[in-house]
């Protein structure tokens, strides 16, 4: 054994009127051939949490409001380098809807977290089937998001 490990997370797709809610990049460094992208929000599975327990607790703990309709789509295996860094991550990514509707209406979410702060942003769609908008980790989210 290396003593590397796996990092497990859960990511919500929260989808709306043709936009999709995501973790703006300005809040995240550019991979090394700087290149920005956005990832799906969530956050990392606690030991003993399921990954529906973790979308659950991180959309509260993030955007203070439940999540309904919460429904599993696939997990994802995303191996890649980040800031001179290799990771190996499993995602279970799952689609739902938020219960507290006016988060509908804001352009721009300002998250703040324990160690570091944020913005969720609505994108178009469209933008990210198109190729415009990278989103990451990497699948075929037209099956998820059209």
């Amino acid at each position: 054994m290396s003593g590397k490990a796996f990092v497990l997370k859960a990511m919500c797709l929260f989808v709306h009127d043709g936009k999709v809610l995501l973790q703006a990049p300005q809040t995240l460094k550019p991979n090394k051939a700087g290149i920005n992208f956005y990832r799906p929000v969530g956050g990392h599975i606690e030991y003993l949490e399921t990954s529906e327990q973790c979308i659950k607790r991180e959309i509260q703990e993030e955007l203070c409001t439940q999540v309904l309709n919460l429904t599993f789509l696939e997990a994802i295996e995303n191996i890649f380098e980040y800031n001179d860094r290799k990771v190996h991550e499993i995602v279970f990514l799952y689609k739902g809807d938020l219960e507290n509707k006016d988060l509908y209406k804001k352009e721009k979410i300002h998250i703040v977290e324990k160690d570091y702060e944020f913005d969720a942003v609505w994108i178009e769609i469209e933008k990210i089937l198109n190729g415009e908008i990278i989103l990451v980790p990497k699948t075929d989210y037209q099956k998820f998001l059209s």
